[in-house]
């Protein structure tokens, strides 16, 4: 099982510049509708353009107050408001209106045009379509192109046709959903003789609710109420058959004798058959355009909410909205039926998924973390939108169409996940002012507005306020992002009027915080730099330090910022951060004594201190593209211990890992110097166990590497050119991982002499396989390419086996090239429970080799040491057994005797 946080799945983002302010939005055949304020002008942009440029624009005959598109004759229909009366109107060929002045015609439902719509559609039409009622909402069909209105009392269906002067015909549209701009436009605008039409096919009247919001797909006709969702299915069934004109639902009449009461509806869901008991009487009227049959219909799916009042949420928060059919393909759905159906609807604080062919299911049920104006269904994604954040939730259509069209999906080779799984809410996203939202293809559109107040308000709320502007200000980032204006564009906007030079919007301040913490390769000019500085020394001095450590500022006049820098230590005192960043101006100005004189006013560790709060005084870049600033560089000569200790602070406050450590010292050609350093000072500061044994194995390679440099006398690599910063004596007195040598080594090895580094290498390797921490085994294959031959070697080799516990063979491998060692080497290791090699592996080592050498002094010195430790720890039973029977018993006597007088006086 997978889960998914924290998801963005957008990949750009941009800004349609619209002309005037935006009022409604809808979109499809690869354009974006935007009707604007005041609801009398329509634009069209470009979706599959870059920058989206306008298409079109045109003059509606009313206010609109409401817009749709179809793909299926790329038609556009409106409701709009004219001298207080409601119109219903469909707009064809508007892609002619590019020029605005092209001729536009008028006609009513039905009838024929003289000129350009006998001609094929050369101009853009209005058709007006009469209604008895009240248009209240509107809804084309994806598949089909056919028209839903929803009235306050009726539902009225208008099939799209194509027409000609000599007959009518059904339109031949593909009914894929993928349709596009193009093919929608040929087929719409371009067939010779014929034109787009509608004819009344079915009306639904519907008793005891008000539809809000309709939807119409694949044959399915849903409405919305305020709290009630109703899905029906029109078919069309033969003439012959006998039905029944009207199909009703039973009704409560019980509530027609209670009107002084104030009812609130019980909550319920039926599904399928059981749809029909919904106490919401639906009857058909025949229209007399049937082919062939006559239309009927059945229930689907009806929901009812009660609003649940203990939330504290008023009547109007509880209305229901979004509601939307949505169809789905898969590769082997026919070319005029979707393989699935699904409906949506949402609460603002819950949203519904119901799939509808094959029998009607709950898919899911949405949780809103906070109350949601609008949502789009697309078909893997659920867009919400609330007042300041979009947020996106995974759906499970895909799931469902898998299984409807395999019910075997699921075998040992592949596999779909359940319909029924939960959802996944992916990363929210903040905007300023959303309002509604709508989704063509891979586009999201969002449609967004400032809050405004009127000018006698402004006094009022003077105090009140663009405070709220400092709580909300980082909600204009998206937009400051999205608009591709360049940092100079934006800041020419922004410059203050000239009689409050110092004031600028909070919400741009943030911008511009936010841009200087990026990593970015773009450098501003030195005017737009300057002026940069000069907004924050007006608004926001404390910032100066973390804008000139901006990579974006490298072109800022160094003398000019000096003095602002200056007069902000006047103001607010000495800081460790602002002298380095002072320190940085004058290495630019190449003012060596001054950076030197700044630089040394403040201890070591507080300068580390300074270099935490601001690391990119040090370092720039991010992840593997980092890379040393100019101050790292020259502190690299002047202060390498400084230096160190900063990275080190870094990198324990989790500003730096070391990879980009790493990095940094390649860069500064400081791979085999001062970066040994940096890790022989992480391996005394690091807490972190992964760290350490990190550490513990560079450094030991490093030491390793050295020593083969030398015993080869081939410098395959670059040669040390610095002393250590600290020496071994300094790493074993000040950090636990480096252990105190074993006595035994200071006999085995030469004296150790300061002033060869390689010496330091083998002191320092020494006393890490002495330590505690270091693991042999990791080290193990690096001794290998080391040769045996020379002290270093052999010593080494010996420690390693010695710390796998093979006393036995250390003991043969001194004896053979160090016997002057072995008394040493045994005191120390051969202790406790190995306190029996002494007389098991020791004593007939130095006996049988005593024997055999020829200066035999060194070993005789060895055996007695040895026969003083065996005579006090074993009995003279077990002393008699050891001694050997070649004639040399006397030599053992006297050890013998203290071992029996140890034993009586025991």
């Amino acid at each position: 099982m997978v889960h998914v946080y924290n998801c963005h799945p957008y990949a750009s983002q941009q800004i349609v510049q619209v002309e005037q302010e935006p009022g409604l939005v809808c979109c499809g055949g690869g354009a974006l509708f935007v009707v604007t304020t005041g609801g009398c002008k329509v634009e069209a942009y470009s979706l599959d353009l870059p920058g989206c440029p306008l298409i079109c624009r045109f003059a509606t005959m009313g206010t609109v107050r409401s817009i749709q598109h179809s793909n299926i004759g790329d038609y556009l229909v409106t409701i709009e408001e004219k001298n207080s009366a409601t119109y219903l109107r469909a707009y064809t060929n508007w892609r002619y209106q590019a020029e605005e002045k092209a001729r536009v015609g008028v006609r009513l439902l039905g009838h024929l045009l003289r000129g350009a719509s006998q001609r094929g559609g050369a101009q853009m039409e209005i058709i007006e379509i009469p209604l008895s009622e009240r248009p209240v909402a509107v809804a084309c069909c994806s598949l089909t192109g056919d028209l839903l209105v929803g009235c306050d009392k009726t539902l009225v269906l208008f099939t799209l046709r194509r027409q000609n002067q000599q007959n009518l015909q059904n339109v031949q549209q593909p009914s894929n959903t993928q349709l596009n701009s193009s093919q929608s436009r040929d087929q719409s605008t371009h067939q010779n003789g014929s034109f787009l039409d509608f004819e009344r096919s079915a009306i639904l009247h519907v008793a005891g609710t008000k539809p809000k919001q309709v939807a119409l797909c694949a044959g399915y006709v849903a409405m919305q109420a305020d709290l009630e969702v109703l899905v029906l299915k029109l078919d069309t069934t033969p003439e012959a058959e006998d039905l029944d004109e009207s199909l009703e639902a039973p009704r409560n009449d019980q509530a027609d004798d209670q009107t002084d009461f104030l009812l609130i509806p019980r909550h319920q869901e039926l599904l399928g058959e059981r749809a029909k008991d919904c106490n919401v009487p639906i009857t058909m009227e025949k229209t007399g355009l049937e082919d062939g049959g006559r239309n009927s219909f059945s229930y689907v799916l009806f929901r009812r909410f009660t609003p649940d009042y203990f939330q504290g949420c008023s009547v109007e928060e509880t209305h229901l909205h979004s509601l939307k059919l949505h169809p789905l393909f898969t590769s082997q759905s026919p070319v005029d039926e979707p393989t699935c159906v699904f409906c949506f609807f949402s609460l603002p604080t819950a949203g519904y998924l119901y799939s509808l062919k094959g029998g009607v299911e709950l898919l899911s049920a949405y949780q809103y973390p906070e109350k949601v104006l609008e949502a789009v269904l697309t078909d893997h994604l659920l867009h919400v939108v609330t007042k300041s954040a979009l947020q996106c939730f995974t759906v499970r259509c895909a799931a469902v169409a898998a299984r409807f069209e395999d019910p075997y999906i699921d075998t040992t080779m592949r596999a779909c996940p359940p319909s029924a799984l939960e959802v996944c809410a992916l990363r929210m996203q903040l905007f300023i002012g959303l309002r509604s939202v709508c989704a063509y293809g891979r586009h999201v559109i969002l449609l967004s507005t400032a809050d405004t107040e009127a000018p006698e308000e402004s006094e009022r709320n003077t105090q009140r306020r663009s405070l709220g502007s400092h709580r909300s200000c980082h909600l204009a980032l998206p937009y400051y992002r999205m608009s591709g204006l360049s940092v100079s564009d934006v800041m020419a906007r922004n410059r203050p009027q000239p009689s409050d030079p110092h004031s600028h919007n909070p919400g741009f301040l943030f911008y511009l915080k936010h841009y200087l913490l990026e990593e970015t390769d773009q450098h501003l000019s030195q005017e737009a730099a300057d002026e940069l500085i000069d907004i924050f020394s007006q608004t926001e001095p404390s910032q100066l330090i973390n804008v000139c450590a901006s990579p974006t500022m490298i072109n800022v006049n160094p003398a000019r910022t000096l003095r602002i820098l200056q007069h902000l230590e006047d103001t607010t005192g000495v800081s460790v951060a602002l002298t380095i960043t002072m320190a940085t101006m004058l290495l630019r100005l190449d003012d060596l004594s001054q950076y030197t004189q700044l630089m040394e006013r403040h201890a070591e560790m507080v300068l580390v201190y300074g270099f935490i709060e601001e690391p990119r005084l040090l370092l720039q870049g991010g992840d593997t593209n980092i890379y040393p600033t100019a101050l790292t560089q020259q502190m690299v000569k002047s202060q390498p211990g400084v230096l160190v200790a900063a990275m080190v602070a870094l990198h324990e406050n989790n500003k730096i890992d070391l990879k980009q450590v790493d990095v940094m010292f390649k860069v500064l050609d400081c791979e085999h110097s001062l970066q040994v350093d940096f890790w022989e000072a992480m391996l005394m500061a690091s807490s972190q166990d992964a760290v350490i044994q990190e550490l513990l194995f560079r450094l030991s390679s490093v030491y390793i590497d050295r020593l083969m440099q030398t015993s080869s006398d081939k410098l395959q690599h670059k040669p040390i050119a610095r002393r250590s910063l600290k020496s071994a004596d300094d790493l074993i007195n000040s950090c636990t991982h480096y252990g105190a040598l074993y006595p035994w080594l200071t006999v085995l090895s030469p004296p150790h002499t300061t002033g060869s580094q390689h010496q330091e290498a083998f002191y320092k390797m020494q006393s890490l396989l002495c330590g505690p921490s270091l693991s042999v085994t990791s080290v193990t294959p690096l001794l290998e390419s080391l040769s045996e031959n020379n002290v270093w070697g052999f010593s080494l080799h010996l420690l390693c086996a010695t710390r796998r516990g093979q006393y036995g063979y250390s003991i043969e491998q001194l004896l053979d090239r160090c016997p002057q060692a072995i008394i040493a080497y045994a005191n120390h290791h051969l202790q406790d429970t190995h306190m029996a090699l002494w007389w098991q592996k020791l004593l007939p080592e130095l006996c049988s080799r005593t024997r055999a050498a020829t200066d035999n002094s060194i070993l005789l010195a060895a055996l007695k040491e040895t026969l003083v430790v065996v005579a006090m720890e074993t009995s003279p039973a077990e002393f008699l057994e050891l001694v050997p029977d070649d004639g040399t018993a006397s030599y053992f006597l006297p050890h013998l005797l203290t071992c029996s007088q140890r034993h009586l006086l025991a």
